[in-house]
């Protein structure tokens, strides 16, 4: 994993910024006190760099359903700990002597227009209640984990290639919900934009895969600095917990693309498919309410439609390619 000089001179150099840091703006005491966020960023760090789904997937639900922490407080802290973590994934990315740079060209648009996006879900979105908001996001992580680890949708392009001023249009649309969702959970830019790459535009999972931790690294820092020098809405205490979890996810998240790139991952998947669904069950059974329950239903079963549909045809278009390709001739 540490190969790349580039690579490790930026986890370095990170480790030494964050030492001064935490010894400016935190101490072993709090550290123990919130050692539950740590702990949390574990398993959400790794998930962050090892699939489409986000460490927030995993810090977002535990901290505002499991620990009831106010759902703006666990939107900020997944944006600030993906602003590490998501960030160290992809210079692992990027750096990999593996890896081909132009393959990842399109972030240079993809970052403004998720951004504005962002912004405008700052501006608009933010009254909605906050089970609609919990359900809303439980659904998506869970519907596309069940829907993405079922289906044969596997792509084989790894650069985007348009087509036609309508593929614009939908990455352009796409994009722009993105970054509403991240202004919400602080998370899901990642899942929104890997379902349409892997879908209409037929890429290779692993690239998609990687332009989506790319564009919520973007996300994150660009939300991170948004709450803090546009909003001034960050605490010393969200500081700290930041500052508490900072080292797990500089190291988590780069290890997560590190398996990626050694290994099939399907057994992890099924994993998150375990976590969400759990997660899911959770947030219904605890404090049940007849609206979180039709919440949640209704949005499990628009967006399980909608991601069933869109990788079933992705799977069907694949095997007609496959069919349309010369066979060898039998001896």
């Amino acid at each position: 994993m540490f190969r790349s000089k580039v690579f490790t001179l930026w986890f370095i150099g990170m480790l030494i910024i964050w030492a001064g840091l935490f010894y400016s703006f935190s101490d072993l005491s709090f550290l123990f006190s919130h050692l539950h966020y740590p702990v949390i960023m574990v398993l959400g760090a790794f998930v962050a760099g090892l699939t489409p789904e986000g460490g927030g997937a995993v810090a977002f639900p535990v901290l505002s359903v499991f620990f009831n922490i106010d759902r703006v407080i666990a939107r900020d802290f997944s944006l600030m700990i993906q602003s590490v973590g998501m960030t160290s994934a992809s210079i692992f990315i990027l750096s990999h002597r593996d890896s081909v740079l132009r393959a990842y060209k399109p972030m240079l648009y993809f970052i403004p227009v998720a951004f504005v996006g962002f912004v405008i879900g700052m501006m608009t979105l933010q009254t909605m209640p906050v089970y609609i908001i919990q359900a809303l996001f439980l659904s998506l992580i869970t519907t596309f984990a069940i829907a993405y680890i079922y289906s044969s949708h596997r792509g084989t392009r790894t650069s985007l290639e348009f087509k036609g001023g309508w593929d614009t249009f939908y990455l352009g649309v796409i994009l722009l919900v993105a970054g509403m969702c991240a202004s919400l959970f602080g998370t899901g830019a990642d899942i929104i934009l890997y379902t349409l790459l892997v879908t209409r535009f037929s890429m290779n999972e692993k690239v998609a895969t990687h332009l989506s931790i790319m564009i919520m690294a973007a996300m994150s820092v660009l939300g991170y600095a948004y709450r803090h020098f546009v909003d001034a809405g960050l605490t010393s205490d969200q500081i700290g917990t930041w500052l508490c979890a900072y080292p797990v996810v500089l190291f988590m998240a780069p290890f997560g693309s590190y398996i990626l790139h050694k290994m099939n991952v399907e057994w992890m998947l099924r994993g998150v498919v375990l976590l969400n669904v759990g997660q899911l069950l959770y947030f219904n059974i605890n404090k049940p309410s007849v609206e979180k329950f039709i919440a949640s239903g209704i949005f499990c079963i628009v967006l399980m439609f909608v991601f069933a549909v869109t990788l079933s045809r992705l799977a069907k278009k694949s095997r007609l390619e496959d069919a349309s390709l010369p066979q060898p001739e039998e001896a």
